[in-house]
């Protein structure tokens, strides 16, 4: 057989598609999972997992004046209140510990914020 007339494969995902699966891990500090021990009253050690105690919240930016709907832990929402907002957060938050929302987030700030500064 000849496979070469055969059409290109089309890609499943419509196009702007975002990937939207349920990790545990938070958008902001980027908090994961945690594995450790279950330890009984007769001290037998058994494996287990501790999960990020994650909310979705959703946080409005005050130069955007738009909110966003992010799976953030309880830690990293206190201290999304704790430095003043989404906004200073984010400025302030590491490129690698946020997720690719968050960092698309952070660019657009920082794009409307440059021509007022």
């Amino acid at each position: 057989m000849n496979f070469g007339a055969l059409p290109r494969a089309v890609p499943c995902q419509p196009y702007g598609y975002e990937d939207k699966t349920m990790s545990r891990v938070c958008e902001l500090s980027g908090k994961g999972p945690m594995s450790g021990n279950t330890i009984s009253h007769a001290n037998n050690k058994t494996r287990r997992r501790f999960l990020p105690n994650l909310n979705e919240v959703t946080m409005v930016s005050d130069v955007l004046g738009q909110s966003f709907r992010l799976r953030v832990s309880a830690a990293a929402l206190r201290s999304v209140d704790h430095r003043g907002g989404l906004d200073a957060y984010l400025a302030k938050a590491k490129d690698d510990e946020l997720s690719a929302r968050a960092l698309k987030i952070k660019r657009e700030i920082e794009k409307a914020q440059a021509p007022a500064a």
